[in-house]
């Protein structure tokens, strides 16, 4: 079972346009509605493997109610913290391109019983949990420092901690060694304060993080694959990709096919690429199923390409 903890959830509708055009009346050839957040996309992938979740977060208003009433419709078991804002909405535009433009809202801002609630939140249902993985942003409210909090009581309970965020937030929460952190290539180069252009510059900033406490480093690198730097090694993976028609919750999958194959090894990582690969090609944040997956498209290697330039250089 993964638990999962998404402190700023969302209600996320997305829109697929021919053509985006400032200021006119765009109408949409079609358009969505999901449960949204990091750590909500993470549960959902997991659902969608077949495995069991349960996601913790704070629920507000009708929007929160919508969330938790389209998650249990997709089998998902729901701990929620009620608090008195609304839960935001996201909207995201998909150009044929694929090229997205999102909105999103600020959330709620919680008051320290709401932070404390979620904490306990955990705590009552993470025993039996295989993984705890906390992911997103932090709302208004919650200072910094709670995800560092967060992981602390999870290891002392004797639990493995998944941590996908950024900036302070990760920065913070590395001291109590997270078993597993997951940036992607800017978040990589916000954490070590510098831009990076090749594969062997983020390769350098993984283990950097892993200097500063993290046990492992799931990095992702958009078309340029995953990295995967641990005490069993260090491996890179990429997979062929046909068309891609949406990112949105795709670095989520990526880290639910990572902790359901067991969160260590090369047979993660390519199950983490696999995951990321066909949710890529689906449309909106629509997790993939086991059906969807093509482990024969992964390629995992220990001979890192150091010097590939990155598509997307990240500063």
């Amino acid at each position: 079972m993964i638990l999962t903890i998404t402190p700023n959830p969302s209600l996320d509708r997305t829109y697929e346009l021919p053509v985006l055009q400032r200021g006119e009346v765009l109408r949409a050839t079609a358009d969505r509605m999901d449960p949204g957040g990091k750590g909500v996309n993470v549960s959902r992938a997991v659902a969608a493997a077949g495995h069991r979740t349960l996601a913790v977060m704070p629920l507000g208003g009708a929007p929160g109610a919508l969330v938790a009433e389209l998650l249990g419709a997709e089998g998902i078991e729901v701990a929620p913290v009620r608090v008195t804002g609304d839960t935001r909405s996201n909207i995201t535009l998909v150009e044929p391109d694929g090229t997205l433009t999102k909105i999103n809202a600020p959330g709620p801002e919680l008051s320290a019983g709401d932070a404390v609630s979620l904490l306990e939140t955990v705590r009552t249902h993470s025993a039996g949990a295989d993984w705890i993985a906390c992911c997103g942003s932090l709302p208004r409210g919650l200072a910094p420092e709670w995800y560092a909090e967060l992981v602390a009581r999870a290891h002392e309970a004797g639990a493995r901690i998944a941590l996908d965020t950024s900036g302070p937030s990760l920065l913070a929460a590395l001291r109590e060694r997270p078993d597993v952190v997951k940036p992607n290539a800017e978040e990589l180069a916000q954490a070590v304060g510098r831009p990076l252009a090749t594969v062997g510059d983020a390769l350098k900033a993984t283990r950097e993080l892993r200097d500063a406490g993290a046990r492992t480093v799931l990095a992702s690198l958009g078309a340029d694959g995953q990295l995967l730097a641990g005490a069993e090694g260090t491996y890179h993976a990429t997979a062929r990709v046909a068309v891609v028609r949406s990112n949105v919750g795709a670095g989520d999958a990526s880290l639910a096919g990572f902790l359901t194959a067991g969160g260590v090894g090369p047979d993660a990582l390519a199950s983490a690429v696999a995951h990321g690969a066909a949710a890529v090609q689906l449309p909106g944040s629509v997790m993939p199923t086991p059906a969807d997956l093509v482990p024969s498209a992964v390629t995992v290697t220990t001979d890192i390409p150091l010097d590939r330039a990155l598509t997307e250089p990240a500063s």
